[in-house]
């Protein structure tokens, strides 16, 4: 939905008299490259793919215990009576939806921690986009994949935004991205 209005814009440049659209300027951006190459962006990303690998560690290890419980299950169900049977089935079962509701709300966490690492970082992004534009004389700076079929590279101004947000923000990316990650409990030794 966010580049719904490009092909109505498209259509107004066309209806633009060629007087008027010689004096125009169009470039264009590639956000997620400039997210994945500024230093704030790949400090986010290297404590996101952390977090990650920890809470998959977690979700592996439950996993293990339920293919365990239930391969038990299975060498040990013909010895079992029918009660007993249909308890251990309705356990494997609610613990099979605990499983999968751990795997969402990992996900769920995961894809809302990016999402807040990355929303500061893509607003002050635009700001800098702004101040390119009005510097270099842009009339328009259009995302890259907002439709955009072909566009030469002379045109794109992603490495400027990756210079120009890596001098404007020097060091910042360590201290937000770490500021966001989770605390870690201290060890119940610790506490005493």
């Amino acid at each position: 939905m966010r580049h719904a209005f490009l092909p109505t814009l498209l259509l107004a440049l066309a209806a633009v008299p060629a007087a008027g659209r010689a004096e125009q300027k169009i470039g264009y951006v590639d956000l997620q490259r400039a997210l994945n190459e500024v230093d704030e962006g790949k400090t986010a990303k290297a404590l996101l793919q952390k977090d990650f690998a920890e809470k998959q560690k977690t979700l592996d290890a439950k996993k293990a215990e339920f293919e365990k419980l239930q391969a038990d299950f299975e060498k040990q169900s013909v010895v079992m009576s029918e009660q007993a049977r249909k308890d251990k089935t309705a356990d494997l079962d609610r613990r099979a939806r605990d499983l999968l509701a751990l795997f969402v709300n990992l996900q769920k966490d995961l894809s809302e921690r990016e999402r807040e690492a990355t929303r500061g970082i893509f607003d002050r992004m635009n700001g800098i986009v702004r101040e390119i534009a009005e510097a270099d004389g842009f009339t328009y700076v259009f995302e890259k994949g907002a439709g955009i079929v072909y566009a030469p590279a002379s045109l794109d101004v992603t490495n400027e935004l990756i210079r120009k947000y890596n001098a404007k923000y020097p060091g910042s990316g360590a201290k937000k991205a770490e500021a966001a990650a989770p605390k870690k409990a201290e060890p119940a030794a610790a506490k005493k």
